[in-house]
């Protein structure tokens, strides 16, 4: 048996393909570990969710890599919530993992750049919240993690600063700029490494800015990041 074979032999259920979103003007795919968010990463959001940004650290929260969703995509209109709500933000596709990273070495941990919505199930996060229990609920559901194709830094570079938008059926929702952002992606990289050790193809959901609020059936979001791309869903219309 060669070694193909055992590693083969080693599931015993056929889980299907594992998650990965495509590479802008290429064939290949970025293979997804794990998924890490950054809340209240931009002043304006902090303050509109209550919260005070000068005064609070980084904090993380995790989707599971099945809740991917491609650019393009028609889908349906998330279970047991009737407050779902978008939130645009920046991803960043980690390349090179490691522990501990520097600030001043982070980037060199990038592979690249896509445009991200973190969908959240407002209402069941409220309760969470309000009770001291987890988010995930709230924040890892089916298809809570809609993703565009990648660019890779080498192509882009960096992106610090840049127009970030969300419409909602042509109508802008959300505006900010990376510029504004609390902790910039060195420091978000530089923070989270020192609570994980980052893994290739781990990816990190920067934050949102201010302006996030509800959808419904049949709404399609347009998201932009200027520099990086653009991402499009549509909700499915109710029966």
């Amino acid at each position: 048996m060669n070694q193909k074979q055992s590693s083969e032999a080693l599931h015993v259920i056929d889980i299907g393909p594992l998650p990965s979103l495509p590479v802008a003007g290429s064939q290949a795919r970025f293979p997804v570990g794990r998924i890490y968010c950054v809340g209240r990463n931009y002043a304006d959001h902090a303050r509109e969710m209550g919260h005070d940004p000068d005064r609070e650290p980084p904090f993380f929260f995790m989707k599971a890599a099945s809740a991917i969703v491609q650019d393009g995509s028609t889908i349906a209109y998330p279970v047991a919530s009737r407050d779902v709500h978008h939130e645009i933000e920046m991803v960043v596709a980690i390349g090179k993992g490691g522990a501990n990273i520097p600030v001043d070495r982070a980037l060199e941990h990038v592979w690249g750049y896509g445009v991200g919505l973190d969908m959240t199930r407002r209402d069941i996060q409220g309760e969470a919240k309000k009770l001291g229990r987890p988010w995930e609920m709230g924040k890892s559901f089916d298809e809570s993690a809609p993703v565009s194709a990648l660019r890779s830094a080498a192509e882009i570079g960096h992106p610090a600063r840049g127009e970030i938008t969300l419409e909602v059926n042509g109508e802008v929702r959300q505006r900010g700029d990376l510029a504004m952002q609390i902790w910039s992606v060195p420091e978000q990289i530089a923070h989270l490494s020192g609570l994980v050790t980052l893994r290739p193809g781990d990816l990190i959901f920067s934050g949102t800015p201010a302006g996030v609020g509800p959808v419904k059936a049949g709404d399609r979001l347009a998201g932009h990041v200027e520099g990086v791309g653009d991402l499009v869903i549509t909700y499915r219309s109710a029966a």
